[in-house]
């Protein structure tokens, strides 16, 4: 059963509230480093982003809380389900938002090429799962528009505010740390500082780690492959 439930967009906060709701005790926070862990859930992301309903109990069992794209796409639904549930808003400088997520999680779409996808399945459904529920159906294809995407994200604000009720919701900024967090959740404020992840350095290593991988992979296979040949025909 979820307790808290993330409307955010990526890229405002959300590891970081990630890390300070799991301290708080409403842990485990389904994020999407959660999704990249799972390639069950990798896969029934990128089904429901082409149109196959999801049971959202089923693969949110044993999550208390979400932050963070892809979820935060869906809250409304999970909120019809917990109908219990707070929702926490994340939110930032509008325009320092779009500078971030256009360096880091809106780079990622090209970091594999499309013949790589193909190949090996799991890393399409990476890069082609938040291209079609992000980018395409969520920004319309048109994120490299600054003030078209802007325009989204503030609108999706708005839009939060008129269909959760002020007392169960929280727009928050991560820079007001613990105290707005804790009297929202109605527990007491740590004695620890509030966790502050460099998200964006964290996630470009995150990315050339994958890529340095998978190609690494690959040379090696074919390595293996160019020596299993010459063993038998050299």
């Amino acid at each position: 059963m979820l307790q808290v439930i993330g409307s955010g967009f990526g890229r405002t906060g959300t590891l970081s509230t990630k890390l300070a709701l799991e301290q708080l005790g409403f842990g485990p926070c389904y994020h999407m480093e959660e999704v990249m862990k799972r390639t069950s859930h990798l896969a029934a992301w990128w089904r429901f982003a082409g149109g196959t309903a999801v049971d959202w109990d089923a693969l949110l069992d044993g999550f208390h809380s979400t932050v963070d794209f892809p979820a935060s796409l869906v809250y409304a639904d999970l909120l019809r389900r917990n109908p219990d549930a707070k929702v926490l808003h994340n939110v930032r400088d509008p325009e320092r938002w779009y500078e971030s997520a256009r360096e880091t999680i809106y780079h990622a779409r090209s970091l594999f090429p499309s013949w790589m996808r193909r190949l090996i399945p799991p890393l399409g459904w990476v890069a082609d799962m938040p291209d079609r529920l992000i980018w395409q159906q969520l920004f319309g294809g048109r994120f490299e528009d600054r003030a078209h995407a802007i325009g989204v994200f503030n609108n999706w604000t708005e839009e939060v505010k008129r269909s959760v009720p002020a007392d169960r919701l929280l727009v928050f900024d991560v820079t007001g740390g613990w105290p707005p967090l804790c009297a929202f959740l109605g527990v007491p404020v740590p004695n620890t500082p509030f966790p502050h992840v460099n998200e964006r350095a964290r996630m470009l290593r995150l990315f050339w780690r994958i890529r340095a991988g998978v190609y690494g992979g690959m040379v090696l296979a074919l390595l293996a492959v160019a020596a299993l040949a010459y063993s038998w025909f050299g």
